[in-house]
Order: C-alpha cells, then sequence, then structure tokens
C-alpha cells in the first residue's frame, strides 16, 4: 500500500507544482471569472493527468509491477486515479458551469471576453486551429464527462455483474480519447511551451496509445495461451470448484503466489483467479481454485467440463514469497489459501529456504480437502494450523504472537479478506513488526 499511496500523491503532486510554476504569480485581483479560469485550467491538468496514468495501468504493464509489487497493487492505484479523476472532473464541471449559471441568475455579469493569446507568429496557424475547434471541444467533453460518470460509477457498484463491469469499463477508453481531444484544444495555449505542457502531453500520449491498445483487444495478447480443461473437482459444502488445465505451448511457467485471467467462456470474458498449483514443464498443467462468491463462480461448478477450451493470461502479480527472512508465516483466509497451495508445490520440488507456518483460516473445510492441504504442508516442510472460527474462534494478533512466539524475525504473508488483512497488519505493527515484513494480496481488482 506504501508504494500506491507514494504514486498517487506523488503524480498529483508533481502535476500540481508544474501548474503553479506556469501560472505564479496570480493577478493581484482576478475577479470570479479570473478564478473561474484558473480553476479551470487546474482541475483540467489534474484530471487529464490521472486518467492518463490510469488507461496506461489498464494495459497491464509488466516493466511497473516490481516497483508497485504487483498487478493487484497497479489495479488498487487505478481505481484510486479513477475515482481522482472522477472527483476533479465534478470540480471542473462546476467551475465551468457555475459562473454561467449565476450570470443566468442576474448574480453576475458577463465579463467581456478579450483576444486569445499566443505564442509566436510561427504557432499562429496551430493557434487559430485550436480557437476554431473550441466549440467542438466543448460540447463533446461534455458529453465524454458524462459518460465518464456514469462508467466510473457503474465500476464502483460491487453488485454490477462482473462481465457487464469488464464491457463498460472498455468504454471508458472512447469516452478518454475525447477528452484529450478536449484538453489539447482548450488547455491555455502557451503551457504547451512550458514544463507543466510538456509532462501532461507526455502521459496523453502514453494514454492514447493505452486506450488504443485497449480497444483493440491487444491488452495481455502476447501473455494468452490456450488450453484445455482435463478434470474438475468439487467441494460442495465448501462451495469450492478445482478445475485442472492442461496448457497448450506458449506459457513460461509461472511462480507459486501468482495469478490469471481465465476466459472459461467467451461470452462471460477473463476472469482474475489465483494459481495454485506449481509449474511443471513436463506435464504443462495448472490448477485453479474458485469460490461461488459472485454471480458467475456461484455457477461455475455447473458451466465448466472436461474437454472445454480455455484461455489462461499470465501470470502477474508479486506476492511470490521473495524476501530475506529465515521466517515466514503465512494467513490463509477461506480462498485465500490457493496462493500457499501453489508455494507449498513449488517448494516441495526443491528445498523448503526458511522455517513456514501457514495458518488456514476457514468457516469449512471437507475431510478430503484436508487431508489434501495437510498432504502439501507435509511435502513442502510448512507447518499447519487449521481454524474453524465455529471451533477455535477467529485469529486476532494476540493469538497469533502466542502461537508463534519467534514472529519478530518473521515476514508475514497473508492473501484472504482485505478488512481481515488490515486488521492482522495494523496489530502486528502496533506490537512491532515492521511494515515491510507484512505482505498482503489485494486481490479485489474492482
Amino acid at each position: 500500500m506504501k508504494n500506491i499511496k507514494i504514486a498517487l500523491w506523488g503524480i498529483l503532486a508533481i502535476l500540481s507544482g508544474l501548474w503553479l510554476i506556469a501560472n505564479l504569480p496570480f493577478p493581484d485581483a482576478p475577479g470570479v471569472f479570473g478564478v473561474r479560469k484558473l480553476l479551470v485550467q487546474f482541475s483540467g491538468v489534474i484530471a487529464l493527468g490521472a486518467m492518463s496514468v490510469a488507461m496506461i495501468l489498464a494495459t497491464r504493464a509488466k516493466w511497473l509491477e516490481p516497483w508497485l509489487k504487483g498487478l493487484d497493487k497497479s489495479y488498487r492505484l487505478h481505481k484510486w486515479l479513477g475515482i481522482t479523476a472522477l472527483i476533479v472532473a465534478i470540480a471542473h464541471w462546476l467551475a465551468v458551469n457555475a459562473p454561467k449559471w449565476l450570470v443566468d441568475l442576474g448574480l453576475l455579469e458577463r465579463p467581456n471576453r478579450g483576444p486569445r493569446s499566443g505564442n509566436g507568429a510561427e504557432l499562429g496557424g496551430l493557434q487559430t486551429f485550436f480557437n476554431s475547434q473550441r466549440d467542438t471541444a466543448e460540447m463533446i467533453g461534455e458529453w465524454a464527462f458524462y459518460a465518464i460518470v456514469l462508467l466510473i460509477a457503474l465500476a464502483l457498484i460491487k453488485r454490477f455483474p462482473y462481465k457487464y463491469f469488464a464491457t463498460t469499463h472498455t468504454v471508458i477508453a472512447v469516452a478518454y480519447l475525447t477528452l484529450v481531444f478536449h484538453g489539447v484544444v482548450l488547455m491555455d495555449f502557451d503551457a504547451w511551451m512550458q514544463p507543466v505542457g510538456l509532462v501532461t502531453a507526455a502521459l496523453m500520449i502514453g494514454g492514447v496509445i493505452s486506450a488504443v491498445l485497449v480497444l483493440s483487444r491487444q491488452v495481455g495478447r502476447s501473455k494468452t495461451v490456450s488450453g484445455t480443461i482435463e478434470n474438475v473437482r468439487t467441494f460442495p459444502k465448501m462451495g469450492v470448484t478445482e478445475a485442472q488445465i492442461r496448457l497448450d505451448e506458449g506459457w513460461a511457467g509461472h511462480e507459486g503466489g501468482q495469478f490469471a485471467f481465465v476466459t472459461f467462456e467467451r461470452r462471460e470474458g477473463k476472469h482474475p483467479f489465483t494459481i495454485a498449483s506449481a509449474w511443471d514443464s513436463a506435464t504443462r498443467k495448472v490448477m485453479f481454485i474458485t469460490k461461488g462468491l459472485g454471480d458467475y463462480t456461484a455457477l461455475l461448478p455447473e458451466r465448466i467440463h472436461p474437454g472445454d477450451a480455455v484461455r489462461v493470461e499470465g501470470p502477474y502479480g508479486c506476492f511470490t514469497f521473495d524476501d530475506n527472512k529465515k521466517r515466514q508465516i503465512w494467513i490463509g483466509g477461506g480462498i485465500g489459501i490457493t496462493p500457499f497451495i501453489a508455494r507449498m508445490q513449488q517448494l516441495a520440488q526443491g528445498t523448503t529456504p526458511q522455517k513456514i507456518d501457514l495458518i488456514h483460516s476457514v468457516n469449512e473445510i471437507e475431510p478430503e480437502a484436508l487431508e489434501l492441504l495437510k498432504a502439501d504442508a507435509e511435502a513442502a516442510n510448512v507447518t499447519l494450523h487449521v481454524m474453524l472460527p465455529d471451533r477455535d474462534g477467529f485469529l486476532n494478533g494476540d493469538r497469533l504472537r502466542a502461537m508463534i512466539p519467534d514472529w519478530k524475525s518473521a515476514s508475514v504473508w497473508f492473501c484472504g479478506p482485505a478488512g481481515f488483512g488490515q486488521a492482522i497488519r495494523k496489530d502486528m505493527m502496533a506490537h512491532g513488526l515492521s511494515g515491510d515484513a507484512f505482505h498482503q494480496e489485494l486481490f479485489n481488482l474492482r
């Protein structure tokens, strides 16, 4: 989370600072319409900058993963940039329209519009073209704003079905392209020759390229391979489905703890699932374990069968247990056990470099699933603790420290409900655990 906050506030601070450099000193008495112009330009730069970076992140760029600590963190930054852009875009819309409303109500006097500023005769033709497009840019910008508000709002509504979310979210790329035109035409012409304009232009170029990749369905294409379902097993009491898939040539392998986007049905589209098996190039098999938590995953046992063709895109993520600690504590809440299963199978292929305790907190576990988990733990030399809340109570920081006395020398790896993880993290840090020692998979990509 630390890197997400640094990136978010860093982007906003850099754009704000560059805008201030371009506009200081402010006029002594700018008046309502002078203030309005400053607010419109500032909010426009911030909104376009945030949307541009969010669009770049939407391409699932592999080179960003190491710094942000995984695609799950990248998508969290994408989400918060989208929310920031939404809030600032609303402020931009109000700054544009509120003075007009006050003029219509007779509360303000409409100012006389003077000549537009330029920056030299050599750019006169370009500036004249921009000025001729202002009315069009204002009109399509307003309609794109309404579309963005609606589409981002739908993206934030968890009850909105995932397959419809995926489709409507792609349309944001179209709205973004129209807003780029709006911003290019209406940004103060002189600003394009200053650092704020150059940085904004660079971000928009990256955003436009990314939007084209999204709309042409090129995102993740080079990382996608076909496969065939070989076996499906269900655990009805747990609401869990296990699908084993043989992948075609092209999969480069994965680390325990990574995830992939799986397309079981084309009309449903891609869904992110953690890979629950180690990679073996001889068998080329991967396993995904899903729990019926949503409208699609609840019906998955009835909709997938051996022999079905699937497509798998990945792998993604940096929840790969890489650190220099000789002691690790793993906590899997519910279906959050899956990355640990993959890691245990990976460790079973070699040697276990650390002393590891795995705590699996789950409401119910079927005997067959428990035996499979025990076998993986034994093969990997991992100490397993299974906690059923109705029988053992809930896991908290006090119980964790009592179970594992040498916790201060360990790193903690958590995957499960976000609130559960945040509570454990806060408690452990309050008792002396370093924030860098707690790793949490933010697998909720919406």
